[in-house]
This record gives C-alpha cells, sequence and structure tokens, in this order.
C-alpha cells in the first residue's frame, strides 16, 4: 500500500486489508518531535499516483494514540464508500522523559493538544503542531497515494480542539473541518488552562492562537461550514466543553456551523459511532465535489 520505497525512512508495524482497502500502522524518526512517531493511514481501493485519494486526517483525544479512532469510530468503513483516505495520528510524542508527563492523563503522555510548546523542557519535543501541520501530511503525501489539494481534518475531544485550531489557522491547508464534541474554548476550563499553563506559560495572550473560540474573535474563519455533533448527556458538557461559546463566537464571525445537539450521548466511541457516517459525508462533499 506504500507508493514509493521508504527505504529506512518507514517502520511497517502492520497491515491489513480492510473494506476493500488497506489499513496501515507505522512509525518514523520524527525530526519535529525528536523521537521516533507513530501514525496509521487507510488507502482505499483504487488510490494510484495517477489517482491519488482524498484524504482526512483524524485527530483522538486524551489517553488516545494512532490506533484509537480508526479502531473504535467505525469511520474506515464509510471512508472506504467515498473513496477517502485517512491518516491518523499519535496523541503525543512518546517518550520524551518530561519529569511528570506520566503523571495524569491530561497532561504529557496522550495529551499533546496538538500544539507547538514553548515553555522548557516541554518545547523540546512536544511540539504536535507542526507535525500535524507539515511533517506528517508532507512524510503521507510523499510515501502514499494521497492528495494534497484535498485534505480535510476530524477531531474528538481534545483533537476536535485540535482541528478546529489547525483549520482555522491555514483554511487553504485544510479544506474541510468537523468535530465531535470539541473542547472549543480551552483558554476558559480545566484542561486547557492546564495545558495552556504548562505548555506556553503564564501569558494568556500566548493561549489566543491554540483556541477556536478566540480564533473566530480575533477574525479566522472557514470558507466552508463547520460540522460538529455534540451529546447533551456528555458528562464533560459544562465544564470542559462549553460548545455554546464557539457557536457565539461563530454567529459574530459570519462563520457557517452547523452544531447538532443529541439527547442522550455521552462523550464515548459510541456517540462517534452513531454519527460518524454525516462527518464522512460532510467531508467528501467538499473534498470530491
Amino acid at each position: 500500500m506504500i507508493l514509493s520505497d521508504p527505504g529506512k525512512e518507514l517502520t511497517v508495524r502492520a497491515e491489513h486489508a480492510c473494506c476493500g482497502g488497506h489499513v496501515g500502522f507505522y512509525s518514523h524518526a520524527s525530526r519535529t518531535l525528536g523521537l521516533e512517531a507513530h501514525f496509521a493511514v487507510f488507502m482505499p481501493a483504487g488510490a494510484t499516483q495517477a489517482r491519488r485519494a482524498p484524504v482526512i486526517h483524524l485527530l483522538a483525544g486524551l489517553t488516545c494514540t494512532e490506533e484509537t479512532f480508526l479502531i473504535k469510530s467505525n469511520v474506515i468503513r464509510f471512508a472506504a464508500r467515498h473513496g477517502i483516505a485517512l491518516v491518523a495520528t499519535d496523541t503525543s510524542p512518546r517518550g520524551a522523559g518530561v519529569p511528570g508527563e506520566d503523571e495524569s492523563y491530561d497532561l504529557g503522555t496522550g495529551a499533546g493538544f496538538y500544539l507547538d510548546a514553548t515553555r522548557a523542557p516541554w518545547n523540546a519535543h512536544y511540539r504536535m503542531g507542526s507535525y500535524v501541520a507539515e511533517e506528517l501530511p508532507e512524510l503521507t503525501q510523499r510515501l502514499f497515494a494521497l492528495d494534497g489539494t484535498r485534505r480535510g481534518i476530524m477531531g474528538h475531544s481534545m483533537g476536535g480542539h485540535g482541528a478546529l485550531v489547525h483549520a482555522l489557522r491555514a483554511p487553504q491547508a485544510w479544506k474541510s473541518v468537523s468535530a465531535f464534541a470539541p473542547i472549543v474554548h480551552p483558554a476558559v476550563v480545566p484542561w486547557g488552562e492546564k495545558a495552556f499553563s504548562t505548555y506556553l506559560g503564564q501569558d494568556r495572550s500566548a493561549w489566543a492562537r491554540h483556541d477556536a473560540t478566540l480564533l473566530l474573535e480575533a477574525g479566522h474563519t472557514h470558507p466552508t461550514t463547520i460540522l460538529i455533533d455534540q451529546g447533551d448527556a456528555d458528562q464533560f458538557l459544562q465544564t470542559q466543553l462549553r460548545p455554546d461559546l464557539f457557536s457565539n463566537a461563530a454567529a459574530r464571525a459570519g462563520q457557517a456551523l452547523r452544531l447538532r445537539h443529541h439527547k442522550g450521548y455521552d462523550h464515548s466511541y459510541w456517540f462517534i459511532q452513531s454519527f460518524i457516517e454525516d462527518h464522512i459525508t460532510h467531508h467528501a462533499a467538499i473534498l470530491t465535489a
């Protein structure tokens, strides 16, 4: 399923036939992270160098890995129907050796927040922002039959935060965007305050470019409609997620937003499974037009 010979650049950890295509799990020496990084790729049937597939990058939430979204969401089945490839990254560097990085689920390992840390000692390896924005797309588009001009981004929870921020900051790179239960205003909720103060320092003005609601307020918008699904039984809805704040900012900024609330659904992948087909259809309408 790899388009070109990776040589020593890529380690193939596992590959499987799936939904008419192939899913693979890989690792490589990341120049951005300064460590070995893991990612996964689903390639649909029929993708070739002459017929490259549109691609959606998947960003998972706290504690997850590059495997979680692909295994738990049922996303591959629907991507295969539309001929769309998927790229899933890990949620943080692994083995950075930063004191305290393994002490809590919401900071450090598994909790990179898809940003570049600026505060030592985190800034040496916790650079998931540049990894998602630059290194991973460049690497996968070179080694796989992916069409980088038709690239979308999707995420859940912390990954939803990442998807919204990256799409708003670089809409020319990310042509479509959606999120499940995203952390939309991390600068004012406990998860975000803990991560941002640790990774970025106490100067809250430096937090704004990593906060989707503040980006909207600063004039960053996306040319397409943003799709967000949120369960009303989500245990983190009022304390960590606050989609109402993003919705209000979108209205003020003129950002097209489809925010759907679902009665009885929580924060789990059972919720994501229930509506993942709608998200793939949303991306496909933009990426395969």
